[in-house]
């Protein structure tokens, strides 16, 4: 099956037409996706600029990180499941357009990143995550993190004013 084929199945199921006909029901799902991503964004500026040494440098990384990244997972799925759902709701447009293409290539870098970094420099967090400037590996991927956040956030944005509707022939 083509990924135009599997678009066009998502299009046409229950789901998808129920999102379409509904004058409310998108808003609302976009509004939870983006307060999601609000604050998905918003714990993870947090530990980023502690990995910077911009910030709460009187806490250690590892504290900072163990309070944040759960409101930083819980919100992931949430955006993550609403984001799906506004996908179904129209795929073909999203799929074929390109700051929608693009978001899904910074998230996987960001994911990339957040791999590198927490089965690399993070595992010896305890003997540097005290410093108030951590080592330039941890800099590194916090700066990564932030720019990779914001593009998806950036791009995200732009979705909206350029996502031509298609209806699959």
């Amino acid at each position: 099956m083509s990924i135009d084929n599997l678009c066009k199945w998502l299009y046409d199921t229950t789901l998808a037409v129920t999102i379409r006909e509904n004058d409310s029901l998108f808003p609302w799902i976009e509004s939870a996706h983006v307060i999601a991503i609000a604050l998905v964004l918003g714990s993870i500026v947090l530990v980023d600029l502690r990995l910077l040494g911009w910030s709460s440098i009187e806490r250690s990384v590892k504290r900072v990180a163990e309070q944040t990244l759960p409101i930083t997972w819980m919100m992931f799925v949430v955006a993550a499941i609403s984001g799906v759902v506004l996908f179904i709701s129209n795929a073909l447009a999203y799929a074929n357009n390109f700051y929608f293409q693009a978001k899904l290539a910074l998230l996987v870098l960001a994911g990339l990143n957040m791999l590198i970094f927490q089965y690399g420099i993070y595992r010896s967090v305890d003997k540097w995550g005290q410093l108030p400037q951590p080592p330039t590996a941890a800099r590194v991927a916090g700066a990564l993190s932030l720019t990779f956040w914001i593009t998806v956030v950036i791009f995200g944005r732009w979705i909206g004013f350029t996502l031509v509707p298609t209806i699959p022939t």
